[in-house]
Protein backbone atom coordinates (compact mmCIF):
# COMPACT_ATOMS: atom_id res chain seq x y z
CA UNK A 1 0.00 0.00 0.00
CA UNK A 2 0.89 3.49 -0.81
CA UNK A 3 2.06 5.48 2.14
CA UNK A 4 1.07 8.97 0.86
CA UNK A 5 -1.08 11.59 1.08
CA UNK A 6 -3.12 11.14 -1.69
CA UNK A 7 -4.10 7.33 -0.42
CA UNK A 8 -5.08 8.74 2.74
CA UNK A 9 -7.22 11.12 1.27
CA UNK A 10 -8.62 8.73 -1.07
CA UNK A 11 -9.15 6.36 2.28
CA UNK A 12 -10.29 9.20 4.28
CA UNK A 13 -13.07 10.33 1.52
CA UNK A 14 -14.66 7.39 1.66
CA UNK A 15 -15.04 7.14 5.95
CA UNK A 16 -17.31 10.31 5.27
CA UNK A 17 -20.98 11.08 5.62
CA UNK A 18 -23.73 13.69 5.76
CA UNK A 19 -24.44 12.63 9.66
CA UNK A 20 -21.10 13.41 10.48
CA UNK A 21 -20.31 16.37 8.62
CA UNK A 22 -24.09 18.07 9.95
CA UNK A 23 -22.51 17.50 13.42
CA UNK A 24 -19.34 19.31 13.01
CA UNK A 25 -20.24 21.99 11.52
CA UNK A 26 -21.62 22.43 14.99
CA UNK A 27 -18.41 22.26 17.24
CA UNK A 28 -16.51 25.68 17.94
CA UNK A 29 -13.26 23.71 17.16
CA UNK A 30 -14.11 23.59 13.51
CA UNK A 31 -16.09 26.44 12.95
CA UNK A 32 -13.67 27.95 10.64
CA UNK A 33 -12.62 24.79 8.54
CA UNK A 34 -13.61 23.08 5.97
CA UNK A 35 -14.94 19.31 6.69
CA UNK A 36 -15.60 16.29 5.56
CA UNK A 37 -18.00 14.68 7.79
CA UNK A 38 -15.52 11.71 9.26
CA UNK A 39 -16.05 10.24 13.03
CA UNK A 40 -12.59 10.79 15.55
CA UNK A 41 -12.21 7.52 15.58
CA UNK A 42 -12.46 6.81 12.01
CA UNK A 43 -9.51 8.91 11.70
CA UNK A 44 -7.66 7.73 14.15
CA UNK A 45 -7.52 4.11 12.90
CA UNK A 46 -6.94 4.99 9.38
CA UNK A 47 -3.93 6.85 11.16
CA UNK A 48 -2.62 3.52 12.48
CA UNK A 49 -2.31 2.03 8.55
CA UNK A 50 -0.38 5.04 7.44
CA UNK A 51 1.85 5.35 10.58
CA UNK A 52 5.08 5.26 8.27
CA UNK A 53 3.99 8.16 6.20
CA UNK A 54 7.09 10.39 5.38
CA UNK A 55 7.09 13.85 6.82
CA UNK A 56 7.38 15.39 3.34
CA UNK A 57 3.76 13.39 2.55
CA UNK A 58 2.39 14.34 6.20
CA UNK A 59 3.01 18.38 4.99
CA UNK A 60 0.84 18.21 2.11
CA UNK A 61 -1.74 17.23 4.98
CA UNK A 62 -0.86 19.56 7.57
CA UNK A 63 -1.31 22.21 4.91
CA UNK A 64 -4.85 21.21 3.33
CA UNK A 65 -8.42 23.74 4.51
CA UNK A 66 -9.72 20.04 5.67
CA UNK A 67 -10.04 19.95 9.49
CA UNK A 68 -10.26 16.08 9.90
CA UNK A 69 -7.27 15.77 6.93
CA UNK A 70 -5.12 17.92 9.74
CA UNK A 71 -6.43 15.46 12.50
CA UNK A 72 -5.20 12.63 10.61
CA UNK A 73 -1.83 14.07 9.80
CA UNK A 74 -1.27 14.91 13.56
CA UNK A 75 -2.49 11.78 14.30
CA UNK A 76 -0.11 9.98 12.43
CA UNK A 77 2.72 12.33 13.39
CA UNK A 78 2.42 11.86 17.16
CA UNK A 79 1.94 8.08 16.45
CA UNK A 80 5.29 8.32 15.32
CA UNK A 81 6.92 10.43 17.86
CA UNK A 82 4.94 7.96 20.31
CA UNK A 83 6.60 4.98 18.35
CA UNK A 84 10.03 3.90 20.72
CA UNK A 85 11.80 2.75 16.73
CA UNK A 86 11.24 6.01 15.67
CA UNK A 87 15.09 7.63 14.65
CA UNK A 88 16.36 10.97 16.26
CA UNK A 89 16.02 12.52 12.74
CA UNK A 90 12.71 11.69 12.11
CA UNK A 91 11.71 12.95 15.77
CA UNK A 92 13.75 15.98 14.43
CA UNK A 93 11.51 16.34 11.46
CA UNK A 94 8.06 15.52 13.05
CA UNK A 95 9.00 18.74 15.31
CA UNK A 96 10.01 21.18 12.96
CA UNK A 97 7.08 20.50 10.34
CA UNK A 98 5.01 21.07 13.71
CA UNK A 99 6.44 24.47 14.49
CA UNK A 100 7.08 25.47 10.37
CA UNK A 101 3.39 24.71 9.95
CA UNK A 102 1.90 26.11 13.33
CA UNK A 103 -0.15 28.25 11.14
CA UNK A 104 -2.26 25.48 9.97
CA UNK A 105 -2.82 23.99 13.81
CA UNK A 106 -5.44 26.37 14.79
CA UNK A 107 -7.86 24.57 17.18
CA UNK A 108 -7.46 23.42 20.71
CA UNK A 109 -8.01 19.58 19.71
CA UNK A 110 -4.83 19.62 17.20
CA UNK A 111 -2.77 21.12 19.48
CA UNK A 112 -3.68 18.37 21.78
CA UNK A 113 -2.94 15.45 19.58
CA UNK A 114 0.28 16.24 19.10
CA UNK A 115 2.18 18.98 21.08
CA UNK A 116 2.80 16.53 24.21
CA UNK A 117 5.06 13.81 22.00
CA UNK A 118 6.12 15.87 19.04
CA UNK A 119 7.19 18.91 20.34
CA UNK A 120 7.48 18.17 24.28
CA UNK A 121 9.34 14.72 23.50
CA UNK A 122 11.71 16.16 21.20
CA UNK A 123 12.49 18.58 23.36
CA UNK A 124 12.68 16.43 26.73
CA UNK A 125 16.46 16.82 26.62
CA UNK A 126 17.07 20.01 24.89
CA UNK A 127 16.61 23.35 25.70
CA UNK A 128 13.05 24.64 26.12
CA UNK A 129 13.44 28.00 25.45
CA UNK A 130 11.28 27.93 22.40
CA UNK A 131 8.41 27.14 24.63
CA UNK A 132 8.74 30.32 26.65
CA UNK A 133 8.77 32.08 23.25
CA UNK A 134 5.81 30.47 22.22
CA UNK A 135 4.20 31.40 25.46
CA UNK A 136 4.76 34.53 25.00
CA UNK A 137 3.18 34.56 21.13
CA UNK A 138 0.15 37.02 20.53
CA UNK A 139 -0.89 33.58 18.68
CA UNK A 140 -3.28 31.98 21.17
CA UNK A 141 -2.73 28.44 19.50
CA UNK A 142 1.04 28.74 19.97
CA UNK A 143 0.38 29.48 23.54
CA UNK A 144 -1.41 26.44 24.06
CA UNK A 145 1.32 24.41 22.73
CA UNK A 146 3.60 25.66 24.95
CA UNK A 147 1.53 24.35 27.72
CA UNK A 148 0.38 21.42 26.79
CA UNK A 149 3.98 20.08 25.62
CA UNK A 150 5.24 20.18 29.05
CA UNK A 151 2.39 17.31 29.56
CA UNK A 152 5.59 15.28 28.27
CA UNK A 153 7.50 16.38 31.06
CA UNK A 154 5.14 15.86 33.70
CA UNK A 155 5.03 12.26 32.52
CA UNK A 156 8.87 12.10 33.11
CA UNK A 157 8.04 13.52 36.80
CA UNK A 158 9.90 16.91 35.94
CA UNK A 159 7.19 20.06 36.89
CA UNK A 160 9.41 22.65 36.26
CA UNK A 161 8.58 24.33 33.30
CA UNK A 162 4.42 23.63 33.81
CA UNK A 163 4.81 25.79 36.82
CA UNK A 164 6.95 28.52 35.16
CA UNK A 165 4.90 28.28 31.44
CA UNK A 166 1.59 28.15 33.89
CA UNK A 167 3.00 31.25 36.02
CA UNK A 168 3.32 33.17 32.41
CA UNK A 169 0.12 32.44 31.15
CA UNK A 170 -1.96 32.63 34.99
CA UNK A 171 -3.60 36.06 33.44
CA UNK A 172 -4.00 35.27 29.61
CA UNK A 173 -7.50 36.59 27.93
CA UNK A 174 -8.33 33.17 26.06
CA UNK A 175 -10.54 30.68 28.20
CA UNK A 176 -8.98 27.82 26.07
CA UNK A 177 -5.83 28.98 27.73
CA UNK A 178 -7.03 28.57 30.89
CA UNK A 179 -8.23 25.22 30.56
CA UNK A 180 -4.45 24.56 29.57
CA UNK A 181 -3.38 25.82 32.34
CA UNK A 182 -5.46 23.97 34.81
CA UNK A 183 -4.86 20.89 32.77
CA UNK A 184 -1.41 20.79 33.06
CA UNK A 185 -1.46 21.96 36.92
CA UNK A 186 -3.83 19.20 37.88
CA UNK A 187 -1.44 16.92 36.15
CA UNK A 188 1.58 18.57 37.77
CA UNK A 189 0.32 18.29 41.10
CA UNK A 190 -0.02 14.29 40.85
CA UNK A 191 3.80 14.44 40.56
CA UNK A 192 4.37 17.36 43.03
CA UNK A 193 1.07 18.09 45.15
CA UNK A 194 2.84 20.58 47.73
CA UNK A 195 4.26 22.39 44.22
CA UNK A 196 0.94 22.74 43.41
CA UNK A 197 -0.55 23.44 46.53
CA UNK A 198 2.28 26.86 47.02
CA UNK A 199 1.38 27.99 43.26
CA UNK A 200 -2.24 28.03 44.42
CA UNK A 201 -1.84 30.11 47.66
CA UNK A 202 0.13 32.44 45.78
CA UNK A 203 -2.57 32.47 42.54
CA UNK A 204 -6.06 30.94 43.78
CA UNK A 205 -7.44 33.85 44.44
CA UNK A 206 -6.76 35.98 41.39
CA UNK A 207 -6.14 33.12 38.71
CA UNK A 208 -9.33 32.25 36.02
CA UNK A 209 -11.99 30.45 37.61
CA UNK A 210 -12.03 27.95 34.90
CA UNK A 211 -8.07 26.90 35.70
CA UNK A 212 -8.81 26.99 39.14
CA UNK A 213 -11.36 24.44 38.74
CA UNK A 214 -9.54 22.09 36.52
CA UNK A 215 -6.40 22.36 38.87
CA UNK A 216 -8.10 21.24 42.04
CA UNK A 217 -10.35 18.26 40.58
CA UNK A 218 -8.10 16.05 42.12
CA UNK A 219 -8.15 17.31 45.63
CA UNK A 220 -10.52 16.53 48.12
CA UNK A 221 -13.62 18.51 49.21
CA UNK A 222 -12.19 20.44 51.86
CA UNK A 223 -9.35 21.89 49.62
CA UNK A 224 -11.39 22.67 46.70
CA UNK A 225 -13.73 24.70 48.89
CA UNK A 226 -10.56 26.38 50.33
CA UNK A 227 -9.20 27.37 47.28
CA UNK A 228 -12.67 28.36 45.67
CA UNK A 229 -13.45 30.45 48.57
CA UNK A 230 -10.08 32.19 48.27
CA UNK A 231 -11.50 33.34 45.01
CA UNK A 232 -14.74 34.44 46.05
CA UNK A 233 -13.40 36.62 48.71
CA UNK A 234 -11.67 38.53 46.08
Amino acid sequence: MAIDAAQFLERLEALSSPEQLEKKRNLKSTADDGLMGVRMGHIFELAKEFIDMPPDELEKLLVTPIHEVRVGALSIMDKQARHKKTTASRRKELFDLYIRQHDHINSWDLVDLAAPFVVGGYLHDKSRELLYQLARSENTWERRTAMVSTGYFIRQGEVDDAFQIAEILINDSEDLIHKAVGWMLREAGKQERQRLISFLDKYAATMPRVALRYSIEHFDEEQRKHYLDMKKSR
